[in-house]
């Protein structure tokens, strides 16, 4: 995956971004790298991945060196910038790689989803609802998956207006993180 290079066309070139190994336990499925993680070529290594480490209960270490903790973006390259902010991910990109890393990743126990293209591919039945809705019918975290909103300090007014998140859901992520890590590390 690290050689792929099926989107040459894209704004700053093939450069597939993401965090795995078999040891898996958690899996972070998100909608595909920005421009700055394009940059450090290091996935959340900006604002929003500091949240989402919040929101997770882990430290940086933890969060890039612990083998059981994965990222793998629905596009594994940056696609470019759109008027709104970054374009979609590449569909080639899901349908080439997803089944066969999914299929080899047997050890995940927590999924986190965030995005409406990893909502679509991971929860097909939310596809068409509001990611408010996705993030309530998901904050039980049953087998194991949680959708999230975006960690980006684009969603601050999302996340002011939508409070029970922080309140209700995040204790339950970092317990679920917490149980699955197992607070020991795996290097």
């Amino acid at each position: 995956m690290r050689a792929c290079a099926r989107c040459k066309g894209l704004e700053l070139g093939p450069k597939p971004i993401f965090q795995l190994d078999e040891r898996v336990k958690v899996l972070i499925a998100g909608q595909a790298p920005g421009r700055l993680a394009h940059t450090k070529n290091r996935p959340f290594d900006d604002p929003s991945g500091d949240r989402l480490r919040n929101w997770l209960g882990v430290d940086r270490f933890t969060f890039y060196d612990d083998k059981r903790i994965g990222i793998f973006p629905m596009g594994l390259c940056y696609p470019g910038s759109g008027s709104g902010g970054d374009k979609p991910p590449m569909k080639t990109c899901a349908a080439t790689w997803r089944p066969p890393v999914l299929q080899a990743l047997g050890k995940v126990e927590l999924t986190l989803v965030l995005g409406r293209y990893a909502i679509a591919w991971h929860l097909p039945y939310l596809r068409d609802r509001p990611v408010t809705e996705a993030v309530r019918r998901s904050s039980e975290g049953r087998k194991g998956i949680f959708v999230l909103p975006h960690p980006s300090p684009r969603n601050n007014r999302w996340l002011k207006k939508n409070a029970w998140f922080e309140a209700q859901v995040v204790p339950r992520i970092r317990s679920k993180m917490a149980q699955v890590l197992d607070n020991t590390a795996v290097q």
